[in-house]
């Protein structure tokens, strides 16, 4: 029983993310799903700079022979990536995003509902212990199960012994 008094090491947090050793390669999961709004749309490309007639004009978009609101390549990777840190796969245990390989593979429109299915392409030890470097393919996919985004992050993620060699540098 937690008192007054009990410090936040007493206490096991609910969510914990993954270590690279749980992370092997053929791992897969899926995450939930989220419908893309006017309101994202909106909100990123006024907030990034998006300024681009394709995403502000709808009729500009048509021409170019879009069927409805076009969604930027860009905020289609934060709502998956955002997806994906909502798994708590990361939390606590992510380190660093290193790199990425990003493709789009389709277009998105305001109205789509998003979700991204996850794997481990590699997971080994990094140069310095307690840690490891783990690659995924990311494909974010529509209501209609049609790849529209697929990207490759490299991330630095502790292991199972993180902190345990104290000759830090």
């Amino acid at each position: 029983m937690a008192s007054e008094h009990t410090t936040t090491a007493e206490v096991a947090p609910l969510v914990q993310g993954l270590t690279y050793e749980d992370m092997p390669v053929g791992l897969v999961f899926r995450t939930a799903r989220r419908t893309v709004t006017e309101t994202d749309l909106v909100n990123f490309i006024t907030w990034g700079g998006f300024t681009e007639p394709l995403f502000w004009d709808a009729s500009h978009a048509a021409e170019g022979g879009y069927t409805g609101r076009l969604v930027p390549g860009g905020l289609t990777y934060c709502l998956a990536e955002g997806l994906v840190l909502q798994t708590n796969v990361l939390h606590g245990t992510g380190l660093a995003f290193l790199h990425m390989d990003l493709t789009v593979r389709g277009p998105v429109y305001v109205g789509d509902t998003l979700y991204a299915v996850v794997e481990t392409t590699g997971s080994r030890p990094s140069s310095k212990p307690g840690r490891g470097v783990v690659t995924s393919r990311i494909t974010v996919r529509n209501q209609r199960d049609e790849d529209v985004l697929v990207y490759n992050p490299v991330r630095l993620i502790r292991g199972k012994d993180y902190g345990m060699d104290d000759s830090k540098e």
